[in-house]
């Protein structure tokens, strides 16, 4: 039976149509296998970098790089809350730093939005506009608030952000880097269900892509396609800006998820004991009952009374090292207790979807019309393979098969949008390969 720690994920990030430098960054760090799961979980991450190519180019790829290696190396120790949290804030000290020692970077800044699948449920940790999905059933649903202008003036009049259009829509109003502290949205964990599927993108997907689109293709295809084929549908309506598409998918029929495995007893109450008394009181403890029994042995001139002094001194000294370090971590994280703990789980907005006649009749209409303009610049394209595949959809239309006349009719716009898309790009000399490949 399929498990989250078994995921099917790719990525694919893109200079878009009228951009010359990509300043989107993603990365992937699945669990190698399910002790890793069990103990880290999967790891997912968009950022889109701001302040000039290589100023915004700088921080999403440091971003993406710092943030799933701090979660990793402290989630066993300190739970996914803390872990999360302290992976951002971390990743924003470093970014404001580089920002204020060096003049050509001032203005370093990056949205970051990161995906943690684990046993309990998904994670999200998030800052600034990028966006996380979840899409099940017939629904997609977004998990995460754009930290925008239009969305906070919408949240403080109780509408949907939609009723304001492009009201100061690209403002952003929190993003790691410009401040040294910054606040982190942590959720989760949401559960899981098998079929599930995430996904991570940048606003260059979504300013172009509708919610219900972003349904359809994550549920119709494999993550490879899907991400391909959201990038060109967004570069065909003008990919104004990078776009970056990332899916994660638990393979599945949409029931729950087989149980997991849980924690030894003694590792349970291990975890209790640091969280509830913590280990740096149980040092300080433990030396002072030490301290007591080296008393003891002293006035009774028993043997080993210096050999538990000196354990007790140990002891006692790494407690208050431990206090030490607690004492600095509000400092160090940007946030106290009073915020260690996430919120109530909250799902910002769903949009509804039907793989139906209309979105068939939708994609058909982008396909014709991607075929005129391709005409319209006398594009090599095989025109008779094209005609194939339109007819192919044409038949299976017919059938009513409306799950298969989508898939249909999308394979046959890719093969239009591609190379319309590729001529459309601007011509730089920079040109790298921005596509991770699918696992």
């Amino acid at each position: 039976m399929s498990s989250p720690h078994t995921i099917l994920y790719a990525s694919q990030t893109d200079v878009g149509i009228r951009r010359t430098h990509n300043q989107d960054a993603c990365a992937t760090q699945p669990a190698a296998d399910e002790a890793r799961f069990l103990s880290h979980g999967h790891v997912f991450i968009v950022a889109d970098g701001m302040g000039g190519h290589a100023v915004g180019e700088k921080a999403s790829a440091k971003a993406v790089r710092d943030i799933p290696l701090t979660y990793l190396k402290h989630v066993a120790a300190e739970g996914p809350a803390a872990a999360v949290r302290r992976a951002f804030t971390e990743a924003n000290a470093g970014i404001f730093r580089v920002g204020q020692t060096t003049p050509e970077f001032k203005g370093l800044g990056t949205t970051g939005s990161a995906l943690f699948l684990r046993p309990e449920g998904a994670w999200v940790g998030h800052v600034g506009d990028s966006r996380v999905y979840r899409v099940r059933g017939d629904a997609v649903e977004q998990l995460t608030f754009d930290h925008s202008w239009v969305w906070e003036i919408a949240r403080r009049q109780g509408i949907d952000p939609d009723e304001l259009g492009d009201f100061k829509r690209n403002v952003i109003i929190r993003s790691l880097g410009p401040e040294a502290d910054v606040q982190v949205d942590i959720e989760g964990p949401h559960p899981i269900l098998l079929g599930d599927a995430f996904l991570l993108c940048s606003d260059g997907l979504t300013n172009h892509v509708s919610g219900d689109e972003l349904g359809v293709i994550a549920t119709l295809f494999p993550p490879a396609e899907a991400c391909s084929l959201l990038v060109e549908l967004a570069n065909l309506r003008g990919g104004s800006d990078n776009v970056t598409a990332l899916i994660a998918k638990v393979p599945g029929d949409g029931s729950p998820t087989p149980p997991v495995r849980r924690p030894s007893a003694a590792r349970r109450l291990a975890r209790w004991w640091g969280d509830t008394v913590t280990w740096p009181l149980t040092g300080l403890g433990f030396g002072a009952a030490m301290i007591l029994l080296a008393v003891l042995l002293h006035l009774e001139q028993l043997p080993g009374a210096k050999l538990v002094f000196v354990v007790a001194a140990a002891s006692a000294l790494g407690g208050l090292a431990g206090l030490a370090l607690q004492q600095q971590e509000p400092s160090l994280t940007g946030g106290g207790a009073a915020d260690a703990a996430p919120g109530p789980l909250k799902v910002y907005k769903t949009h509804a979807f039907a793989i139906d006649r209309a979105v068939a009749e939708r994609f058909a209409k982008l396909d014709a019309q991607a075929r005129t303009q391709a005409e319209g610049l006398s594009l090599p394209i095989d025109w008779a393979e094209h005609d194939r595949l339109r007819a192919a959809a044409d038949a299976v239309a017919r059938s009513g098969d409306w799950r298969a006349a989508v898939a249909a009719r999308c394979a046959s716009l890719r093969f239009v949008a591609a190379p319309l898309n590729k001529h459309l790009h601007k011509d730089e000399a920079f040109k790298p390969n921005w596509s991770t490949p699918a696992r």
